[in-house]
């Protein structure tokens, strides 16, 4: 199918969801454009656009958790009204979504069936049958996940397939994935492409959200692009490349070119010193040195240890041995990220929601958060101040938001990653840590924190890169950290830094350098 649909597509008999114009306003502001195109029964359908193209706010209203300012769906040609997730879940339409909903305190079962739970005739949770469906659907996925473990000793990567089989269980006929492959290692996505695959020969529809182009052209049957809250096109995948797909998502041709040149820091001076650090069952002997104005990554696969090293650095995790030594400071034990934060340390977490941004604060107050006392003026805030400081972030971050008043709820992922950024760089950092800084963020927002990244280390602000995404690691980086089951695996510099020879290292083909 090479056809394209485009601006107000007509849907057809076969749809099992008509989307019939479709907007959405926030405070005045259109963040969908009388959206028009329909999804096929037992297809898999792409959905895919820049952040702040309308994604997620689409995928919400199509689940009941937003309402639409004016425009229809129908169901199986009906016209239906969702007013929450509860009535989506009771017509057959279940979510996988892109920021965890689980909660940390229950167990992996728990939240497996949270709100679905089983009962016994006598009223009470019938919590063995539980815990059996819930191993079983984590086997399927090929996780090895103890139903009995609490959520939050899980990995992200973990918790994401706890997400998917909490959808999973739901038994839907129509199931949204948004960005589910984001913390997945290549063999877990290819165990999620083949369920879902199975899942289609099921009658299943599924509409599939990602940023990833190739996993577009894998999985997909059809592909929908959106910018800028319209609908662009609607493609059959065998009649589009990815080229294409990416021009119509930027509305621009110049799209190939999004790693800034290398720096080279071989001489400098040691911007951070780790010497020895151990966690028992998580890191074995770790020493690395970062150098002043350096951008160096670190690769690996999921479990290898490299955000629990960034953890221990930030004084997240208690370690069991090992020193940091700051700017050719004498070694100091970090043992809180206050005390990170005092030697000049920040810190982006690769779990933006758990553990970055205040959804429901607004952009001045998810700014401010650890820099805060910078704005009393005595027992009060100095709202002016934290406002003037606000609009200087969103100009140099490009900050899509109506108002500076909006909650963060409210803003795309990629808007809401760049409001976490400014947090850190208001706490006028020597050393920033960037855990999977661009997850979940489309091509040109990656190529705007790729270039900020890049002024950073100019400026000498040193960079830890932590990304999953070789080609991040490879076209960023001027040095290579490869850690595989807590340990370093290797150092990579100049034309080694490449997939081969990361990949080589994370898994053991070539040994510990």
């Amino acid at each position: 199918m090479a056809a394209t649909q485009t601006g107000a597509s007509q849907t057809q008999t076969g749809d099992i969801l008509a989307i019939e114009s479709i907007t959405k306003l926030f405070d005045g502001v259109k963040v969908l454009d009388s959206v028009s195109f329909g999804i096929r029964r037992g297809e898999i359908m792409g959905l895919i656009g820049e952040n702040g193209a309308g994604k997620s706010t689409l995928i919400k209203i199509i689940s009941g958790i937003y309402q639409p300012s004016s425009g229809t769906l129908r169901l199986d040609g009906r016209e239906v009204t969702i007013p929450g997730y509860s009535t989506a879940k009771g017509l057959g339409i279940a979510i996988v979504p892109q920021e965890f909903n689980l909660i940390n305190t229950l167990r992996v079962y728990e939240n497996i069936f949270l709100g679905n739970e089983i009962r016994k005739k006598s009223g009470l949770l019938d919590k063995s049958k539980m815990r059996e469906l819930s191993s079983r659907q984590l086997e399927q996925l090929k996780m090895p996940v103890g139903v009995n473990h609490l959520v939050s000793d899980l990995s992200v990567a973990e918790k994401q397939m706890v997400e998917i089989s909490k959808a999973l269980m739901l038994h839907a006929r129509f199931l949204i994935m948004d960005e589910p492959t984001t913390t997945l290692t290549g063999r877990e996505v290819e165990t999620l492409f083949s369920l879902m695959r199975d899942l289609k020969a099921q009658g299943v529809t599924i509409l599939f959200v990602s940023h990833k182009l190739h996993e577009i052209k894998t999985i997909c049957d059809r592909v929908t692009v959106l910018r800028d809250g319209r609908l662009i096109s609607v493609d059959g995948i065998t009649g589009v490349s990815e080229e294409d797909i990416a021009r119509k998502m930027i509305g621009r041709k110049d799209f190939r070119q999004i790693f800034p040149r290398k720096i080279s820091r071989s001489a400098a001076e040691a911007a951070l010193d780790v010497r020895g650090f151990r966690i028992k069952g998580q890191l074995k002997d770790i020493s690395f040195t970062l150098r002043k104005g350096e951008i160096l990554g670190f690769a690996g696969l999921v479990g290898s240890g490299r955000t629990e090293l960034a953890e221990a650095v930030m004084g997240l995790r208690a370690i069991e041995a090992g020193t940091v030594s700051v700017n050719g400071r004498k070694p100091v034990s970090i043992r809180s990220p206050a005390e990170a934060v005092k030697q000049g340390i920040g810190y982006l977490s690769e779990d933006r929601q758990g553990k970055g941004i205040v959804q429901g604060f607004n952009l001045p107050q998810n700014i401010t958060l650890i820099s805060l006392k910078n704005y009393l003026q005595g027992p009060f805030i100095d709202k002016q101040a934290e406002a003037v400081k606000t609009s200087e972030y969103v100009r140099t971050f490009r900050i899509a938001a109506a108002s500076q008043k909006m909650a963060l709820r409210f803003l795309s992922g990629g808007n809401q990653q760049k409001i976490y950024l400014s947090r850190w760089m208001d706490t006028n950092p020597s050393i920033l840590i960037l855990d999977e800084p661009t997850r979940g963020i489309d091509i040109n927002a990656k190529q705007e924190i790729y270039e900020f990244i890049h002024q950073l280390a100019e400026r000498g602000i040193s960079c830890i890169v932590i990304s999953s995404e070789m080609e991040e690691v490879v076209g960023l980086c001027g040095r290579v950290y490869v850690m595989r089951e807590g340990m370093i695996a290797g150092c990579l510099e100049g034309g080694r830094i490449n997939e081969e020879e990361i990949m080589f290292h994370a898994t053991g083909i070539r040994g510990n350098n």
